[in-house]
């Protein structure tokens, strides 16, 4: 799948691309190059959209996390919008811990980081099985 296949849109200063339906080994590498380019095109933050994603495999997993991975050591961050199926590949596997999950766009885009590096998030990240069990009653 090309590169123009994800659709990059640039919202509030903020680069948002949407993911495909599915991602697997046939389209990880051109989507793990299309993400590696949005994070170096000199936005602080990128928000990778999964709300259509409704299949996920390791390639793709790992394409999401070498950019998150990239984005970290330059000093940028890359927030996750992911749907319900990726949310719970991404719970199962840890990555849930290390990437920043968001319920829609806008909760996304309210997400600011100050200019000593401190997260302040407008709205909870959206939580993952393990944490809403860990919550008291």
């Amino acid at each position: 799948m090309p590169e123009d296949g994800f659709p990059i849109e640039v919202v509030a200063g903020v680069a948002v691309m949407a993911a495909p339906e599915e991602i697997d080994i046939t389209n990880a590498d051109a989507l793990r190059s299309a993400l590696l380019t949005a994070a170096a095109n000199g936005h602080g933050t990128l928000v990778v959209d999964m709300s259509r994603t409704r299949f996920c495999d390791v390639a793709g997993l790992r394409a999401v996390l070498a950019t998150h991975k990239r984005a970290e050591a330059e000093g940028h961050q890359m927030l996750v919008i992911p749907s319900t199926a990726v949310l719970r590949v991404l719970a199962l596997t840890g990555m849930d811990r290390l990437i920043s999950s968001f319920t829609s766009v806008a909760d996304a885009l309210g997400q600011s980081v100050s200019l000593n590096g401190d997260v302040e998030p407008a709205d909870e990240p959206v939580a993952s099985s393990n944490q809403e069990l860990e919550r008291p009653l």
